[in-house]
């Protein structure tokens, strides 16, 4: 048996309590009308006993009736009144889904500004090559939460795994490689970050293994930051 596509289980079954507490309801008025006794028509001075146990039952059948009727009725209007969509988002949560929009913004920034973020420039002395200023991708390791514990992206695949329940079950695929996407490459940038660091001491090192560098640490973090897209747009959050 599976349930219809546009229906969740909760819906259906409330929807099949309902109808069949409406057949209950009708049931229960073709019965009263099919048992229908004019209480008034025996005379209480003539009636013998046999008459007035009867009048008794027929009594009680009919309150027992419209007692049932009520009742049916009652939880009909129960169930018809809407539940409600989401559960109370708790204090966690909404940090969470905060630091995940958050981070994306910031990774969104950092890749409008990359040149000027990946520059850095020592006043008062030179660089190994005689300039003022040299790139590097360090800063990336403090935009993808490997810098500081308050960094929105701090331990981000853990907080996007706590908001697992929030998932619709279509899409549960498409979050948890999106997940897998977000970690495998904010960990590449941050290992090109540190080993950019080193870029002009290791042997053969030079400008140019410092820009090749970049340039992949660039491409994780756009990686990184379609991941969190992803996240965001399965999740309905507001970026």
């Amino acid at each position: 048996f599976s349930f219809p596509l546009t229906m969740t289980k909760t819906t259906f079954y409330y929807a099949l309590l309902l109808a069949l507490c409406q057949a209950s309801v009708s049931s229960a008025w073709v019965t009263v009308a099919n048992n229908n006794v004019n209480l008034s028509s025996y005379n209480k001075h003539a009636q013998s006993s046999e008459t007035k146990l009867y009048a008794q039952d027929r009594r009680h059948f009919v309150t027992s009736s419209l007692s049932i009727i009520g009742s049916c009725a009652l939880t009909g209007t129960t169930l018809l009144t809407p539940l409600p969509s989401h559960a109370a988002t708790s204090p966690q949560q909404q940090k969470d889904e905060d630091n995940i929009v958050k981070g994306y913004n910031r990774l969104q920034y950092l890749l409008d500004n990359w040149v000027d973020k990946t520059t850095v420039c020592k006043i008062g002395q030179e660089t190994t090559f005689g300039d003022k200023c040299e790139r590097t991708p360090v800063v990336v390791m403090e935009y993808l939460g490997f810098k500081s514990t308050s960094d929105p992206l701090f331990k981000a695949d853990t907080a996007m795994l706590r908001l697992k329940d929030l998932v619709p079950s279509d899409r549960e695929v498409d979050f948890y490689d999106a997940v897998d996407a977000f970690a495998q490459n904010a960990e590449e940038a941050s290992s090109m970050a540190f080993v950019s660091s080193w870029g002009e001491a290791n042997p053969g090192g030079g400008k140019d293994r410092v820009a090749l560098f970049i340039e992949r640490a660039k491409n994780n973090v756009i990686a990184s930051r379609d991941a969190l897209k992803t996240i965001i747009d399965i999740l309905d959050l507001k970026a």
